[in-house]
């Protein structure tokens, strides 16, 4: 069995595992950590904990120390001079007449490293930059670019929910969306409905695709041929949450569409069915009552 812990560098940031060694760290304590960058000071979200030896990271890293109360002194410190840093460096920018957008900047625990990170439309010369800000700061100096969802997650703000971003407060990760989602959700396709601040498809698309989904394969589609306790019938209209269905009866074509429950129909035929030479629907050949209503990929 291996123990490990883990630490968060960032508000909603990833987790990242360490070897405890022999400390013992509680849920919400500080600890100094040796990382690839250097030492780090995180917030220990996981605490001591055993999992099998296949199951645990490789090459774990090592918890240096609990934070002492020196530890957390400096790593404040180096929060309350970021707004500093960041005009310091913004000046810089104007000097040299770059098409950048700065974003946030990052202190190494050791103060050895300044890491800037900025938006920009294309690819930016900042050599010149680097050179300025080291001899400024005299220190190593980083600049990373980075997109506009990454600068959504750094700087916070609110939603068009009225809620704080979902990657700001609790997301470590950027789950992949598309136009799709909103579709099979039934959503608008306006793009300024179903962006969010960072002009990107929002995230929260992602949270429910896996119920919307499910739905859509045992929820007949519009157009399907249904049979119901009042006889065969066409769906015209269907609410995926409810499972409400309306369906035009063979029996009387005049008159309005019957509401249902999909689980008190069965699919005869689904939507999207070939016509025959004459024009019309092609006869069903089976009435199983286990054939489901199937998304159309085409609708995807």
């Amino acid at each position: 069995m291996a123990i490990i812990v883990g630490v968060r560098f960032k508000n909603a940031g990833k987790i990242y595992y360490f070897d405890p060694k022999d400390i013992v760290l509680e849920k919400g304590d500080h600890a100094v950590v040796e990382t690839a960058r250097g030492l780090e000071c995180g917030e220990v979200v996981l605490p001591n904990r055993e999992i099998d030896d296949a199951a645990a990271p490789k090459a774990l890293k090592a918890v240096v120390r609990k934070a002492t109360p020196e530890d957390v002194r400096r790593a404040e410190e180096q929060q309350a001079k970021k707004r500093q840093t960041l005009q310091t460096c913004q000046a810089r920018i104007d000097a040299h007449k770059l098409e950048m957008k700065l974003v946030d900047v990052e202190f190494a625990f050791d103060n050895s490293k300044m890491l800037f990170y900025f938006t920009a439309d294309g690819r930016i010369d900042f050599r010149e930059l680097v050179k300025d800000l080291a001899s400024l700061f005299h220190t190593r100096i980083e600049l990373r670019q980075i997109g506009v969802r990454d600068e959504a997650k750094l700087l916070g703000g609110l939603g068009i929910c009225g809620m704080p971003f979902c990657c700001n407060q609790f997301l470590p990760d950027f789950e992949p969306v598309s136009i799709k989602m909103a579709k099979e959700q039934g959503l608008s396709l306006n793009p300024t409905k179903i962006s969010g601040a960072c002009g990107r498809l929002m995230c929260c698309l992602k949270y429910e695709q896996e119920a919307y989904e499910h739905l859509l394969k045992i929820t007949p589609k519009i157009g399907a041929l249904v049979n119901t306790a009042e006889g065969h019938g066409v769906v015209k209209e269907v609410n995926l949450l409810t499972g409400q269905i309306k369906v035009l009866l063979d029996k009387s074509p005049d008159s309005p569409p019957v509401a249902f429950h999909r689980d008190d129909v069965k699919v005869i035929r689904d939507g999207r069915a070939r016509p025959d030479k004459a024009g019309k629907p092609a006869p069903a050949e089976s009435e199983d009552p286990d054939v489901g209503g199937t998304p159309d990929p085409d609708d995807a």
